[in-house]
C-alpha cells in the first residue's frame, strides 16, 4: 500500500512539541531520529547502494550522541539480511519491545522475507527499513530493484512504500504503532532513494490518520467483561471438576503471563502451554504441564483429553496442538476464549464463552469477580482428585530416556544444563528435534526466555536469534541450542558473535542429518532417508567455531 494518506501534524502550541520540530533535516535523518524517538537501542542491518543514506545518517547520529564508547543506536551488521530479520526477531522476543532490520533494496529485502513472515506467523513486532530504488524507477527493471510493496503484502501486518517524501515521518511513526499494538506482527517500510536524500521539515509527532485500525484497536482496549459475562463464565466453572487452562503466545505477547498465574495460582487450576506459551506459566511448579501437542509432554496431552473445562487463553487451537478438532478436548463441556484476535474466536474450533480485550485487564477481571463471589475451589477441596490426578500423570508419563546407554543422550545434556540455569538463562533454539528436547526438557520461569520459530518452523533460527537476545538481555545468559542442519543455515553468523565479543553459548547437538526430517521418513516412508542423511557431510563444528574465534 503506498503512504498517500495525510499525516497529523502537532498543533504548534502544544506545550509537549517535539525539541527538534521545525528543524530542515534530510528524509535519512529523519529515519533516524523516529528509532530514536521510538525508543529504538540496537538496529540490526547489511548495507547496500539504495539504503546508504540511512546508514550514513545512522554513523552520524551515533558520532554526534556518543557518551564515551557507548553509542546510542548501535549498528551490528550481520553475514547476511537474514540473519539480522533473525537477529531482530530474537530482540524483539526477549525483551517485547520492537526489533528493526534496515536492509538495502532488490536482494537485501527478498532475503528478509523468511524472517518477517516468520514474524507475522508468530505475532512478532518488528520494523523492517528497506532502501528501494529512486521514485521515477520505480517499475523500470533498475539495479536491485525488487517490488517488495507486492512480494511482502502476503507476509506482514502491513507494507508502505514511502513515494511521497511528505508522509515518511507519519509512515514510520504509524509503522512502529501498527507493529507493537493489538495482535503484534511485522511492518515494512520501503523508502526510495530520492526520499531519503529529500530536504524536509521535522514535526516530531506526525502519524498517519489509519481511522479503521484504530478504531478496533480502541474496541479491543476498551472492551471489558461486565458481571453477566463473568456470571455466566464462573456459573459454568462452579460445575466444573476437572478445569484446565490451555495458554498461549499471545499470553507473551500481551505481557500477561503475571495475570495469568494469578489466576491460575487463586483457584488451583493446572496449566498446559503451547510451544509459543512457554514461559506464561512457571514449569517448576507443580500445576504446570508444560507443553501440550504433537511434540508435547503425554501428561499434559491426557490431562488436555480429561479436562471437562477448558480455558484458551491467548492461543488458536492450531494444527500442532489440535490435528483433529473434534477429537481435541473432547470431554471438556464447556470451552472458554480469551483474545485479542476476532479472527480466532470459532475458526477451529467452537467455543461455548468468549471475549475479546487486553489478556491481562481481563484475567484479572475474573479473578477478582470469582473473589467477590466467594468462588473458592481450594477451600472446598472441590479440585483435590484432580490435583491428585495431575500429579499422578505427571508421575506416570514423566518425560524419561535411556539413562543407562553408553551415548551420551541429548536429553541429558539438555538435563544437565538447566540443572545449572535453573530456568532463567534465555534459550534459543534452531528447529527439528533439538528444539523440541529444549522445549520438554528446559525450565523456564519467566515468559520471553523461550526463543525459538513456532509456526514456520524456520532452520537457521536460533543463532542469529540469540545473538538479538544478547543485546536484549545483558543481565541473562544466552544459550543457542542447535542442531548439525539447522545451524549450518545461518552458520556465518558465528562471525557475529566474534566481531561483536557477544557471551552468547552454543551447543550443537550433532545427529548427522535432519533428525526430525528423517524420523518422518522412518515412520511414514519406509526408512527412505531422501537427502535428510548428512553422514557423508560431517563437520567438526567445535573446530569451525574455534577457527572463527581466533580469525
Amino acid at each position: 500500500m503506498n503512504a498517500q494518506l495525510k499525516p497529523t501534524p502537532l498543533a504548534t502550541n502544544d506545550p509537549n512539541k517535539h525539541a527538534l520540530a521545525g528543524r530542515p533535516m534530510s528524509g535519512a535523518d529523519i529515519v533516524v531520529q523516529v528509532l530514536a524517538d521510538e525508543g529504538v537501542e540496537v538496529v540490526f542491518g547489511y548495507s547496500g547502494g539504495a539504503i546508504l543514506p540511512v546508514y550514513d545518517a545512522v554513523f552520524r547520529f551515533n558520532h554526534a550522541h556518543k557518551v564515551g564508547e557507548r553509542e546510542p543506536l548501535p549498528l551490528i551488521v550481520p553475514a547476511n539480511e537474514q540473519g539480522a530479520g533473525f537477529m531482530a526477531q530474537g530482540y524483539a522476543r526477549a525483551s517485547g519491545k520492537v526489533g528493526v532490520a534496515i536492509v538495502t533494496s532488490g536482494p537485501g529485502a527478498t532475503n528478509t522475507v523468511t524472517p518477517v513472515r516468520d514474524a507475522m506467523a508468530d505475532s512478532i513486532p518488528l520494523v523492517v527499513i528497506c532502501g528501494q530504488v529512486p521514485t521515477a524507477a520505480i517499475g523500470s527493471d533498475g539495479f536491485q530493484e525488487a517490488p517488495i510493496s507486492n512480494i511482502m503484502a502476503a507476509c506482514t501486518k502491513h507494507v508502505f512504500l514511502v513515494t511521497d517524501a511528505s508522509k515518511l515521518e507519519a509512515t514510520l511513526r504509524s509503522a512502529f504503532e501498527i507493529a507493537r499494538t493489538g495482535r503484534p506482527g511485522p511492518v515494512v517500510v520501503d523508502i526510495p532513494k530520492d526520499v531519503q536524500n529529500t530536504q524536509l521539515v521535522f514535526d516530531g509527532a506526525s502519524r498517519l490518520p489509519l481511522p479503521g485500525y484504530r478504531a478496533r484497536l480502541r474496541a479491543i482496549e476498551d472492551a471489558r467483561l461486565d458481571d453477566a459475562a463473568c456470571k455466566t463464565f464462573f456459573d459454568a466453572l462452579a460445575q466444573a471438576r476437572r478445569p484446565l487452562i490451555y495458554a498461549g503466545g499471545g499470553v507473551i505477547a500481551g505481557e500477561a503471563a503475571v495475570a495469568l498465574r494469578a489466576f491460575a495460582d487463586g483457584f488451583g487450576i493446572p496449566v498446559v502451554t503451547t510451544l509459543m506459551g512457554i514461559g506464561a506459566a512457571d514449569t517448576t511448579q507443580v500445576l504446570s504441564l508444560h507443553m501440550l501437542g504433537m511434540h508435547g509432554t503425554a501428561f499434559a496431552n491426557y490431562a488436555t483429553e480429561d479436562c471437562d473445562f477448558l480455558i484458551a487463553t491467548g492461543s488458536r487451537f492450531d494444527d500442532r496442538v489440535a490435528g483433529v478438532p473434534a477429537k481435541f478436548a473432547a470431554g471438556a463441556r464447556f470451552l472458554a476464549h480469551l483474545d485479542v484476535d476476532p479472527a480466532e474466536i470459532d475458526k477451529v474450533k467452537r467455543v461455548d464463552w468468549h471475549h475479546l480485550g487486553n489478556l491481562s485487564r481481563a484475567l484479572e477481571r475474573l479473578r477478582a469477580y470469582g473473589q467477590t463471589a466467594g468462588f473458592d475451589p481450594l477451600g472446598k477441596g472441590s479440585y483435590r482428585d484432580w490435583h491428585a490426578h495431575i500429579v499422578d500423570l505427571k508421575k506416570t508419563y514423566a518425560m524419561n530416556y535411556a539413562r543407562d546407554a553408553a551415548q551420551i543422550q541429548p536429553y541429558a545434556v539438555i538435563e544437565e544444563i538447566n540443572k545449572h540455569t535453573q530456568g532463567r538463562a534465555v534459550i534459543a533454539t534452531g528447529v527439528g528435534q533439538h528444539q523440541m528436547w529444549a522445549a520438554q526438557y528446559f525450565d523456564f520461569r519467566e515468559p520471553r526466555l523461550w526463543l525459538t520459530s513456532g509456526s514456520m518452523g524456520t532452520m537457521g533460527f536460533g543463532l542469529p536469534a540469540a545473538i538479538g537476545a544478547a543485546f536484549a538481555r545483558r543481565d541473562l545468559v544466552v544459550i543457542d541450542i542447535d542442531g548439525d542442519a539447522s545451524i549450518r543455515m545461518n552458520l556465518g553468523e558465528l562471525e557475529t558473535v566474534t566481531t561483536y565479543n557477544l557471551p552468547v553459548k552454543i551447543v550443537v547437538l550433532n545427529n548427522y542429518g535432519d533428525g526430525m526430517v528423517r524420523q518422518w521418513q522412518k515412520l511414514f516412508f519406509k526408512g527412505r532417508f531422501s537427502a535428510s542423511d548428512k553422514s557423508l557431510h560431517k563437520k567438526d563444528f567445535v573446530t569451525t567455531i574455534l577457527s572463527m574465534c581466533r580469525a
